[in-house]
């Protein structure tokens, strides 16, 4: 290339008092449809949307939500507590060498000394969210030195997940202190920018909703204490609550898909590979069906044949319709009595649904208020933020009826009415109990993060409900439940010697059964 170019300077140079060639130069040789400068802006908007993580046959089939019966080939996972590099590397992929990339690189280009506070601040309290999710996935990851391949590192260490969690606090703390109202309005941000579902207009208005944010994902933070350090988890869910949380679903961050251009891809293999694979799984099927949860419509459903549910315009919907795979069977049995038998090419139980909950358009949330205010329950009834029971019950209520809420934002949704949401609220079992209320609340966080299966699987670790039975199938996982993914066998090749490190750091064995730092006996 460099031959090439000195050739044409000096065709240029001797040929200058004929053609002049030298004046169209650069334009000739520069690639007019070529991205020479990026709006930092950009990139942030591009980390926001790909912020996702693994999908359904993952984190919700160990949260007992979601089951593959088949145990061959590709298909062999969590359901029968294997340690399947395929099924663990959504996360890592998508958000840890994905998201972060982006996010680094968009901070690199601002700068320290940028004016651009506010896009600077979001970009950061971003990185921390994602980061949680990484952190709360693996254990010990990469980083301090995580998406600095431009500074030479390429081989990055592991940090401890305990210290990683500590400079996310500062990050949020800072990033929030940063804001300002009167600094840059950010048109590209997705959740409260020009063309978001909610969008904010001014900076003054953006900036709110993004404390809100930061103070949510804080207190989401600071429950993560809640086994290990329970004085420091009541003092970061006083601090986010005295900062201001979400206080409804307006203030939620989510993006929707148009199903042309853009689709929901943690659903794509639920109707696209082979959907007779995929079902409900018991215990959550159990819940919504024992409770008469309205919800369930849009989330479950059973179809005329398991291998077409997108071609079946009318699927069983109501909760007594509905049957869950049991957790552990493997599917060559449950063609057989007791179970329930063959159905079309799969089985006769039910599936997601897939023309709303499971659909290819159907919107991505993060964090949602509902989610929120299950947490300010929880620390009310811990006495961590003020209020106590009665409080607590408010939170707890306002939750249920605002996740009901939130599926009309799901296209082919049904409403639920007030009236259903005032009988469900009645039922014993759900209605507010001091004497149950922690199980309650939280086993309500498990249905409401049904689409967020990292989130989902996170709060039964550290929470403890709902109280699930352990998958027994075989004694990989010594009759408990999987406590964290296990890293790509791509670090074991790539980066050996920090792998190995992380490997020792975590006790000597990258499996199944290792807990992250918060997530105590």
């Amino acid at each position: 290339m460099t031959t090439t170019i000195k050739k044409i300077i000096l065709i240029c140079s001797a040929a200058a008092i004929m053609t002049g060639c030298d004046k169209d130069f650069v334009e000739i040789n520069t690639d007019p449809y070529g991205l020479t400068n990026v709006d930092p802006a950009l990139i942030f908007a591009g980390a926001q949307r790909t912020t996702l993580g693994n999908g359904w046959e993952t984190e919700n089939t160990a949260a007992q939500q979601f089951v593959n019966p088949f145990n061959s080939g590709a298909t062999l996972g969590l359901n029968f507590n294997e340690d399947v590099d395929n099924f663990f590397n959504g996360t890592w992929n998508g958000v840890y060498t994905g998201t972060n990339k982006n996010l680094m690189q968009a901070l690199a280009m601002l700068g320290p000394n940028t004016t651009r506070v506010n896009l600077k601040s979001m970009i950061r309290i971003w990185r921390a969210y994602s980061f949680m999710l990484v952190v709360d996935t693996y254990g010990d990851v990469p980083y301090s030195e995580a998406g600095r391949a431009l500074e030479g590192i390429f081989y990055p260490k592991y940090d401890d997940d305990a210290a990683i969690y500590a400079d996310l606090e500062k990050e949020i703390r800072e990033s929030l202190a940063a804001f300002s109202t009167t600094a840059d309005y950010v048109p590209e941000d997705l959740f409260y920018g020009k063309n978001s579902k909610s969008p904010s207009g001014t900076a003054a208005v953006q900036v709110g909703k993004w404390k809100k944010l930061g103070n949510s994902i804080l207190l989401r933070l600071g429950m993560r204490y809640s086994k290990v350090n329970p004085t420091k988890a009541a003092a970061l869910a006083l601090e986010a609550f005295n900062g201001g949380v979400m206080t409804s679903n307006a203030d939620q961050p989510y993006v929707s898909y148009d199903g042309t251009f853009y689709t929901n891809g943690a659903n794509g293999g639920l109707i696209n590979n082979n959907p007779y694979f995929y079902y409900a799984a018991e215990p959550f099927v159990n819940q919504l069906k024992n409770t008469n949860d309205p919800r369930s419509r849009n989330i479950i459903a059973r179809y005329n044949d398991p291998q077409k549910p997108n071609l079946d315009p009318n699927p069983l919907t109501a909760p007594a319709d509905q049957f869950g795979v049991p957790v552990g069977v493997i599917s060559t049995s449950l063609a057989n009595a007791p179970y329930r038998g063959a159905k079309g090419a799969g089985y006769d139980y039910s599936q997601m649904n897939v023309n709303v909950v499971a659909s290819q358009v159907a919107p991505t949330f993060w964090i949602t208020y509902t989610q929120t205010a299950l947490l300010l329950a929880e620390a009310a009834k811990r006495t961590w933020i003020p209020g106590g029971d009665a409080q607590a019950q408010v939170y707890y209520e306002s939750a249920i009826r605002a996740d009901m809420a939130r599926y009309s934002l799901f296209p082919g949704a049904s409403a639920i009415s007030t009236p259903e949401q005032d009988a469900y609220l009645a039922q014993p079992g759900v209605a507010y109990n001091a004497g149950t209320a922690l199980q309650q609340i939280n086993t309500q966080y498990w249905i409401a993060s049904i689409t967020q299966p990292t989130e989902s699987w996170v709060n039964f670790r550290r929470s403890g409900f709902p109280a699930l039975t352990p998958n027994t199938y075989n004694n990989l996982l010594n009759g408990g439940f999987a406590r964290r993914l296990t890293y790509p066998d791509a670090e074991l090749a790539n980066n050996r010697a920090n792998y190995q490190a992380a490997v020792q750091a975590i006790g000597g064995s990258d499996n199944l059964t290792t807990r992250v730092f918060w997530d105590t006996p």
